[in-house]
């Protein structure tokens, strides 16, 4: 193993070798170019490059051609001639055939190992992003958390946070929760709901639960210190590119919070590479931005080191692209005057190198061609050089269905994600509260309908206690009848005027 990886060819007769030296590898990079002038190749070989020098890669292959990586390029290949040719022409005189240690992953769990994150790991504000929430949803999503956090309620996939809202709308929950955390609209619980139910349809229940993704699995080394390079398959991904976006975004997050401090290593502990990376700050927020710039300019003392695939280096913010230490530039288009200023500034990004134009070159390269420039010993940008790309050791092109299944049988991963775990968490505590007050109030009920009959039945005894038999009555009437004669006699005796003779 060496102390660099080989890039390609420049110079005059492009046979001086470009390469990117390892201690430089975690400066991050760029790889820019129109479509169709080779920067998947480009990333395939840098991919190659960094696994021969034991330094695993993750990337991800949003056409699906990447997945060839795993398999050794053939002298039967239609492109063998012309490969072997550029190879001597650069100077490539070890270029050989061999496969590379991948594993694929696919959040769909389609084409490679499931990968998942929870909704605690994931967080509000990535969440809010996913979702488009507005500012005030966002805050109530937030608090939401954190009354899940004090309460002891897990949030593992979409049914727990679902779940935890519905128990939000509640009118006692939400206005306590308000006066503890704030206020709690129940316009923004509808809202969020809604979001979440776009997330279902979008495949986002699949992402959500355990096991959760081990970045030690990332992380590995074959069994011939070979670097792994994991390819997560993004053709069904990349149709949600908000999901597709956030979800490299957690990764990233997750490596800067979890790693350890590793200063300047010699060589990365970890490769990242960013396709179609202008869907990460499309629409994108002023703070977001601010954080992964944040995540960008940090995370190289983790030993990480990221590349972003793009198709124009104006899709990135400045204060990203002055992260960016070593540069690959593919041909660009200039048709209309706001492509032209793209290709003017791309240039200007350049130290320039006086054998040419470096805004004129940019527009006439050829497929498999690139302005290549990446940091010295000293970490100073290089001159740039017009550089041939040297061609792939593995399989240009995307290996058969049987092929991957075949690779992911024998993964260091197999089995340990395909069966979905599902814990007690917000969902089922919810339910079992919910259940039990339930009960609670059946048992109440039951008891207040029995005392009312209780009650009942002591009021009708008393009224049966004053009901008289005919008997009783007859004998009552004819003693007040005797009674009321006896007085009016004696009353009209005593009185006179009354008494008759």
């Amino acid at each position: 193993m060496g102390d660099s990886i080989y890039i390609g060819g420049g110079g005059e007769n492009q046979n001086e070798a470009q390469r990117l030296l390892l201690k430089q590898a975690n400066r991050h990079g760029i790889v820019a170019g129109a479509t169709g002038t080779g920067k998947t190749v480009t990333l395939q070989i840098m991919a190659e490059g960094f696994s021969s020098e034991g330094v695993p890669v993750f990337c991800a292959d949003v056409k699906g051609d990447l997945s060839g990586i795993a398999k050794s390029g053939s002298e039967t290949f239609k492109l063998h001639e012309a490969f072997t040719s550029r190879a001597s022409k650069i100077g490539f005189e070890d270029y050989s055939y061999h496969d590379v240690p991948a594993v694929f992953w696919d959040v769909f769990a389609e084409k490679g190992h499931a990968v998942r994150s929870t909704i605690a790991e994931m967080g509000p504000t990535l969440l809010s992003r996913l979702m488009d929430l507005s500012e005030t949803q966002e805050g109530v999503l937030t608090v939401a958390f954190e009354y899940a956090d004090d309460e002891g309620l897990l949030l593992l996939d979409l049914k727990d946070l679902q779940k935890l809202l519905i128990h939000l709308g509640d009118k006692e929950v939400r206005e306590e929760v308000s006066l503890r955390y704030g206020n709690v609209a129940t316009a923004s619980l509808s809202a969020i709901q809604r979001n979440l139910l776009r997330l279902e349809r979008e495949g986002a229940e699949l992402f959500f639960g355990e096991p959760a993704l081990d970045l030690s699995h990332i992380m590995r080394n074959a069994d011939d210190g070979r670097g792994i390079v994991n390819v997560l398959d993004a053709t069904r991904l990349i149709n949600s590119p908000k999901l597709y976006s956030t979800f490299l975004l957690w990764l990233l997050s997750e490596l800067f919070e979890q790693l350890p401090e590793v200063g300047d290593p010699d060589k990365p502990k970890l490769v990242f590479f960013f396709d179609e990376a202008h869907l990460l700050f499309k629409d994108a927020p002023k703070a977001l931005v601010e954080k992964i710039e944040q995540v960008v300019r940090l995370i190289r003392s983790k030993g990480v080191g990221i590349y972003f695939v793009t198709q124009n280096p104006r899709d990135l913010p400045d204060s990203v692209l002055a992260q960016l230490g070593n540069r690959i530039q593919h041909a660009l288009r200039a048709y209309t005057p706001t492509e032209r200023k793209g290709v003017r500034a791309a240039a200007e990004s350049f130290r320039p190198n006086p054998a040419f134009d470096t805004e004129e070159v940019i527009t006439a390269l050829g497929t498999g061609e690139a302005l290549v420039s990446t940091l010295d010993a000293k970490s100073t940008p290089g001159v740039v050089q017009r550089t041939l790309i040297r061609p792939p050791s593995s399989q240009l092109g995307p290996i058969s269905d049987d092929e991957r299944a075949g690779i992911m049988s024998a993964s260091p991963v197999a089995r340990q994600y395909d069966k979905v775990a599902d814990r007690e968490s917000a969902y089922e505590i919810l339910n079992a509260k919910e259940e039990a007050a339930a009960k609670e109030a059946e048992r109440l009920a039951e008891q207040e309908e029995k005392a009312k009959r209780e009650l009942e039945k002591k009021k009708t005894r008393r009224r049966s206690s004053r009901r008289q038999s005919v008997g009783e009555a007859a004998m009552k009437t004819a003693t007040r009848t005797i009674a009321r004669d006896v007085a009016r006699y004696v009353l009209r005796g005593i009185l006179g005027g009354m008494k008759r003779r």
